[in-house]
């Protein structure tokens, strides 16, 4: 918002990212990989758990389509 007296501080953007060190760059690196494997990990849980309830809804019989209880 710009007014008489110039744009406020909290709307206008950074100029210039900080400047991160050597270590933390490989910290933040180090952290992105940490992050990658575990969804990679959790995608490969995920899908093999849909593929185990496919295969159980595949073996159980069909349900029945009567309201009665069998005798």
């Amino acid at each position: 918002m710009i007014d008489s007296r110039g744009p406020l501080t909290s709307d206008c953007a950074m100029a210039d990212s900080p400047r991160l060190t050597r270590a933390k760059q490989i910290e933040q690196a180090e952290r992105a990989e940490r992050l990658a494997r575990a969804l990679r990990e959790n995608l490969h849980r995920r899908k093999s758990q849909a593929r185990a309830k496919q295969v159980r809804a595949e073996d159980d019989p069909p349900a029945r389509s009567g309201g009665e209880p069998p005798a």
